[in-house]
């Protein structure tokens, strides 16, 4: 089922036509890997879906109900179910690996959550530590875990907020081989149940996590599929690969 779609958005900042009339849509559950050379528009992407910048034109449509995200705050369209993760992570140093989750977990305000909701809080939190694979680090503080475990971290802290899509922000930067291999697991895993949106520059990862690609150049798609079909479209070669 489709759960985003962007249709026809254009952005100009100072003269530069950031985004160019761009159109694409990702389904839910779903891994899409965006790529493109630096400029191509993959963080005004981003930027645009979370409602910090807003298109000169064009729509967001989200869910079922066929909603326009354009001129919500950013706020309002986490609540509604778009998480983001940014490169650096995030993650409150001084406060334990429980308590980062803990800080994240979306309230549930019933009468029955407050009547049960630290057993139940203890549970999920243990849950999503598993999932994340901090499951032995709980009582780690945040500043101690090595930048991949600051990376998985800042993932189940949005885990947390039960989002319905994820964008993840060049993910490899900075891991260890290790990390990242645990990385493309944990994505991949993530996206049996949810839309999960991956812009990044590393070839080897984006080739691991086996899905489809979009390339993206001056603010248009070039091309998608598989990431060997993209790598052999002759534009995509000339603009991206250098060759």
């Amino acid at each position: 089922m489709r759960i985003l779609e962007v249709d026809g958005i254009s952005v100009t900042f100072d003269g530069f036509r950031a985004i160019n009339n761009l159109s694409f849509a990702i389904e839910e559950p779903e891994l899409r890997a965006v790529i493109g050379p630096n400029g191509a528009g993959k963080t005004t992407f981003m930027d645009i879906v979370t409602g910090k910048t807003r298109p000169d034109s064009g729509r967001v449509i989200w869910g079922e109900q066929n909603e326009n995200l354009v001129g919500r705050s950013e706020s309002a369209i986490a609540q509604a179910g778009i998480g983001r993760k940014f490169q650096k992570p995030t993650v409150f140093e001084a406060q334990t690996v429980t308590e980062n989750l803990a800080m994240a977990l979306k309230d549930n305000r019933s009468p029955l959550a407050v009547l049960f909701g630290r057993g139940h809080r203890t549970a999920r939190i243990r849950e999503l530590a598993a999932e994340i694979g901090l499951e032995d680090h709980l009582a780690r503080p945040a500043g101690e875990l090595s930048h991949g475990q600051k990376q998985w971290l800042e993932i189940g802290m949005l885990l947390a907020q039960e989002p319905r899509l994820l964008l993840v922000d060049e993910p490899a930067a900075g891991m260890t081989t290790a990390e990242r291999e645990h990385t493309t697991d944990l994505l991949k895993r993530l996206a049996q149940k949810h839309a999960v949106v991956v812009v990044e520059h590393d070839m080897a990862f984006v080739r691991r996590l086996d899905c489809k690609v979009t390339v993206l150049h001056e603010g248009s798609v070039l091309a998608e599929g598989s990431l060997d079909h993209v790598t052999q479209n002759k534009d995509v070669i000339d603009v991206y690969l250098g060759r």
